[in-house]
């Protein structure tokens, strides 16, 4: 594993937490300025907001100071920056294609990065408060510590502001944005498994021996990442499985594990896939985010059944594994029946794959199924699993009214209504040309004038002949 990718030569000193504070604030200063000169009011707003926070946090700490020294690059890091790169391309491609204002869109994807980022860093803050010293260890994010339901929930609430104060509607966004979440699925679970974190359960000693090589997590090298205690570092399955007395201390390794880092990079990556092969066949705008939090739900949800960091919030009622696990999937079959099955155009096709959703719940009761029911382990979901088994369910149920919607008005159902977004450059532009053809026209009616009283002194000229020639009597029969 690889969790610094490398490390920036800096010299090893202290800086004044002031002075770092307020060269961001500049920084976002002469953004908001330059985006106050090209007329992009909203995010000069933003970017004039985030300085002056800046700066009034400067002023609050600036008697702290902060250690320099040989700056870290977290492959975690470097995965996200590249997830949010990738997501930039592909969601503003689409939006230009669905007929999506560019510019605003881009703003937007700004904003919904960010909220999506703060959202999924409190949602773990608040599910391992236990794990965190100081307000610095709360805000550092390149080791890792992001649940993706929190930045999903940060992202939507984010998009949701933004679009209402533009009057832009929120279900077309949505459809483009959701396939970057999938990419940004696919490639930080890459920063994940480099980093350690967020794996799975134990390997049995039957597995094959490359998925156990891969789900093997190694000790790390003290300088490597310090531990605040000075205790020995190694990656957070190796921490695990010490702290639980599963292997030694000197072990150069931790046990095999499932690396379901790797699985929900997988998932990513059919996610991908489904939502751009969705996209020819759908019929109403947010269908395509309906599949994703549907689909995501029942693949986050059965994942993490093999997941075992203790890094997870829990969720009350606590029921017997083989009834808990088995009611969910029932849930989330029902969800498929009500709502997703309805894609499937082929009725015999349809009712296959709608009896095929409940046969999880049905493998799953007499897989977990205790011999005797009076040593029946009772279980919490987690809040991954809770959360992804609501929006999934409600998702399925909003797809079928949707659905149902776009079957009588399906032309409604795919228009996107846009406001007239009003710019003063284009006001002007428009105000100009209006002027030029207005003067173009009056050339052309002085061109034409003419013409037009000239012809119609010919016609009045010939109009006399033809009377006078109708009114010749008719030549006799005899001559």
């Amino acid at each position: 594993m690889h969790p610094i990718l490398f490390r920036v030569p800096l010299p090893s000193t202290t800086l004044p937490l002031l002075w770092v504070l307020c060269a961001l604030a500049g920084v976002a200063a002469i953004v908001a300025i330059y985006q106050l000169v090209t007329k992009n009011r909203s995010f000069a707003i933003g970017a004039g907001g985030a300085a002056l926070a800046l700066g009034a946090a400067g002023f609050v700490f600036r008697e702290t100071t902060v250690p320099v020294g040989p700056l870290p690059i977290y492959s975690y890091g470097v995965m996200l920056g590249l997830s949010l790169v990738v997501g930039w391309y592909l969601t503003l491609g689409l939006a230009e294609r669905d007929g999506l204002p560019k510019e605003l869109m881009a703003n937007n994807y700004v904003v919904t990065a960010v909220a999506a980022v703060v959202g999924s860093r409190i949602l773990y803050i608040v599910t391992n408060l236990g794990e965190f010293e100081s307000l610095g260890a709360m805000l550092d994010v390149r080791k890792g510590g992001l649940v993706a339901y929190g930045g999903f929930l940060g992202g939507f609430i984010g998009s949701l502001v933004f679009l209402r104060r533009h009057g832009i509607p929120l279900l077309p966004w949505a459809d483009v944005a959701v396939p970057s979440l999938a990419s940004g699925l696919m490639i930080t679970r890459v920063g994940c498994y480099l980093f350690g974190c967020d794996f799975g359960h134990t390997l049995s000693k039957t597995a094959p021996a490359w998925l156990q090589k891969l789900g093997t997590f190694p000790r790390w090298d003290p300088s490597l990442i310090p531990t605040p205690t000075g205790a020995p570092g190694g990656s957070p399955a190796w921490i695990q499985h010490v702290k639980k007395h599963l292997i030694e201390d000197d072990a150069t390794a931790s046990l095999p594990v499932h690396p379901t880092q790797i699985y929900e990079s997988l998932v990513g990556v059919s996610l991908l896939v489904l939502l751009l092969v969705s996209r020819r066949y759908q019929k109403f705008r947010g269908q395509i985010f309906l599949i994703f939090t549907f689909a995501y739900g029942v693949g986050r949800f059965s994942l993490e059944m093999l997941r075992a960091d203790d890094e997870r919030g829990w969720i009350p009622p606590s029921l017997p594994e083989h009834i808990l696990i088995p009611l969910a999937f029932v849930l989330f079959g029902v969800g498929y029946v009500v709502g997703v099955s309805k894609m499937v155009e082929n009725p015999t096709m349809r009712r296959l794959t709608q009896v095929l959703a409940f046969v999880p719940a049905v493998v799953l009761f007499f897989a977990l199924r205790p011999e005797s029911f009076g040593t029946s382990e009772t279980i919490q979901l987690s809040t991954s699993q809770a959360v992804a088994l609501g929006t999934g369910v409600a998702a399925a149920f909003a797809f079928s009214v949707y659905h149902q919607a776009a079957l009588a008005h399906p032309e409604a159902a795919m228009a996107i209504p846009l406001p007239t977004i009003v710019d003063d450059e284009a006001d002007e532009d428009k105000s100009e040309s209006k002027v030029a053809d207005e003067d173009e026209d009056e050339d052309e009616d002085e061109d034409e004038a003419p013409k037009v009283v000239a012809t119609k002194k010919k016609k009045k000229k010939k109009k006399p002949v033809e009377e006078e020639r109708s009114s010749e009597p008719p030549p006799s029969e005899e001559s």
